[in-house]
């Protein structure tokens, strides 16, 4: 059974820090691209951050600078530290796993920044 769970979420003030974690087991995630997407009430889900197998990173212009994606050897942790949030960071992270026509997503997790 193919399980990403993410946890970390929650209440912000403006200005501080989150480390979002993202599990994953039932398959070789050490072979998938691994990343974090986002989704704001009432708005698209979007993409955050992602991070592949080489460990070559990639990020959205509004994270660069703020925030970090990372996983472990083993390939079945990713986790995306976040600093300087915004109130504009409120919204559902998701972690999201992929290899060719494969995609996995979990459930999210929330984050709130308040002002």
């Amino acid at each position: 059974q193919v399980q990403l769970v993410e946890s970390g979420g929650g209440l912000v003030q403006a200005g501080g820090s989150l480390r979002l974690s993202c599990a994953a087991s039932g398959r070789a995630f050490s072979t998938y691209s691994m990343g974090w997407f986002r989704q704001a009430p009432g708005k698209e889900r979007e993409f955050v951050a992602a991070i592949n197998v080489g460990g070559i990173t990639n990020y959205a212009d509004f994270a660069k600078g703020r925030f970090t994606i990372s996983r472990d050897g083993a390939g079945n942790m990713v986790y995306l530290q976040m600093g300087s949030l915004r109130p504009e960071d409120t919204a559902v992270y998701y972690c999201n796993a992929r290899l060719l026509s494969r995609t996995y997503w979990g459930q999210g997790t929330h984050v709130t920044v308040s002002s």
